[in-house]
């Protein structure tokens, strides 16, 4: 299966299909499910991968150059020895153990989104890193402590940590 500029596969559902050495470069994917697919060495560079569903897929060496995946979820995706130059992962949900391994060789800026491929991992931040995406702090931050000692909340300052 080969994919070419201008092509969209907007909402599509690629659940589980072998798109293994594939050829998405300029593809448009928002909102489609690609989970447990296997796509070994495809071809995604300068593809748009916004919110899409990438669960569970083989994505080991993958090129990814240039590629726009905000708000995607990729957790427990292998996505050893994947080219990420220039790819925006802003509010992407990763394992822990993936983003690490992304961040010792995240390099470039994304040309059409202007994001930076290690501020978007959150590489050097400690917060960011450690807990994944603000915009999933269910999928990926430990619970909040909902109410103080004494089960309210402080309404000065909003908080609600228990002591």
């Amino acid at each position: 299966m080969s994919m070419r500029t201008s092509v969209f596969c907007r909402r599509a559902n690629f659940t589980s299909a072998d798109m293994r050495e594939s050829d998405f470069s300029g593809c448009t994917f928002n909102g489609a499910y690609l989970e447990k697919a296997v796509a070994y060495k495809a071809n995604f560079t300068g593809a748009d991968l916004s919110d899409t569903l990438m669960d569970r897929m083989v994505l080991n060496d993958a090129n990814f150059t240039n590629a726009v995946l905000v708000r995607s979820v990729l957790t427990r995706s292998d996505l050893g020895g994947a080219i990420i130059e220039g790819a925006d992962f802003s509010d992407a949900v990763l394992d822990l153990p993936q983003k690490q391994a992304l961040c010792k060789y995240a390099s470039g800026t994304n040309p059409t989104t202007g994001e930076s491929t290690r501020k978007s991992l959150g590489c050097g931040n400690s917060r960011r890193s450690a807990y994944g995406s603000p915009s999933s702090p269910l999928l990926s931050a430990p619970p909040e402590k909902l109410l103080d000692r004494d089960g309210f909340c402080d309404q000065s300052t909003g908080l609600c940590d228990a002591n």
